[in-house]
């Protein structure tokens, strides 16, 4: 979902990945918030052309902001698959996909000419709603939002078809306890009825007429309470799993053992030790280089010593001999 991206080559294509693929120049900055601006504003004429009196009002130039918006994001695209070593890996991504989904409908638009097709029109242009997920590649916290959503997929689909056959079976029981004369004219109706109780919404357009419906009722909306936040402590455990993952390392200390390092940590939180198995202690090489260099000066104060004694050995034989 999130690929790892390298640049075509040295010159040209090098500069501009690293204008739009990165963020730690003042260039790169500049082009990510005016990508943002466009982005909304583009949401933005999308939202205003919805309502009939802005519609009517200023269509004009909402169709033609609306093409001058697609030109920059397809130029923008173009450039990104251009400095890119592999631009397929690229388009098919989650932010490829979501780039291609964001100017699709309006060049599509005029492979669908003619009245009949005018539906199938809305319904491409309600499509390029989806630029606002373009902002996601913005914010760091949309990775660590989606890939805890990636982990905790399956918990969910199991609690969501849990809950499907729960709703089925008590709006099969709700269907064969009321009569036709309540709303519950068949399984699939009672189903709906199952989950707007379930989600405790209650819309009342469905509701039982028999003691015991109404006993199963009140047993649906307590069990709904009961179970309505496991898919949120399921998400919410995962968040923290990924912060973690994301800030601390899973490699053990050498010493003690001890596994919640941040990722840029040197030294183990409990014992100091050095945790770079790959690399030498900066300490033991500053200990060793500091013990051969004292190891080296004694030799030296040695070999004066012994220098300085001979002198005065000689010296001394001199004074016998005169």
């Amino acid at each position: 979902m999130f690929p790892t991206l390298k640049p075509a080559g040295e010159g040209l294509r090098t500069r501009l990945f690293q204008v739009i693929f990165e963020s730690d120049t003042r260039l790169a900055k500049g082009f990510d918030i005016a990508l943002i601006g466009l982005i909304l504003a583009s949401v933005t004429v999308v939202l205003l052309d919805s309502v009939p009196a802005y519609g009517a009002a200023y269509g004009g130039l909402f169709n033609v902001l609306e093409w001058g918006f697609t030109g920059l994001f397809t130029l923008e695209l173009a450039v990104r698959l251009y400095c890119l070593e592999r631009p397929t890996r690229y388009l098919t991504s989650f932010y490829g996909i979501i780039d291609i989904i964001s100017i699709l409908p309006t060049w599509l638009v005029l492979l669908l000419p003619g009245t009949q097709s005018l539906v199938v029109i809305r319904l491409l242009r309600v499509l390029r709603i989806f630029r606002v997920l373009r902002m996601m590649q913005f914010v760091g916290e949309g990775r660590l939002l989606v890939e805890a959503l990636r982990r905790s997929s399956h918990q969910i689909l199991l609690f969501l078809f849990t809950v499907f056959m729960l709703v089925t079976i008590f709006g099969s029981l709700v269907y064969m306890i009321e009569p036709p004369e309540a709303g519950f004219t068949s399984i699939p109706v009672s189903i709906y009825w199952g989950i707007v109780t379930l989600t405790t919404v209650g819309y009342g357009d469905i509701t039982p007429t028999t003691p015991l419906g109404q006993f199963l009722s009140m047993t649906v909306m307590l069990m709904g309470y009961s179970i309505i936040a496991i898919p949120t402590g399921v998400f919410s455990a995962e968040v923290i799993r990924s912060i973690r993952a994301d800030r601390y390392s899973d490699e053990a200390c050498p010493g003690c053992g001890h596994d919640r390092h941040d990722h840029k940590a040197q030294y183990c939180l409990k014992c100091g030790t050095w945790l770079d198995e790959n690399s030498e202690d900066p300490r033991e090489t500053e200990r060793r280089e500091a013990a051969e260099q004292e190891a080296a000066e004694r030799e030296e104060r040695e070999a004066q010593d012994e220098r300085e004694k001979r002198q005065e050995d000689g010296q001394d034989g001199d004074r016998d001999d005169a």
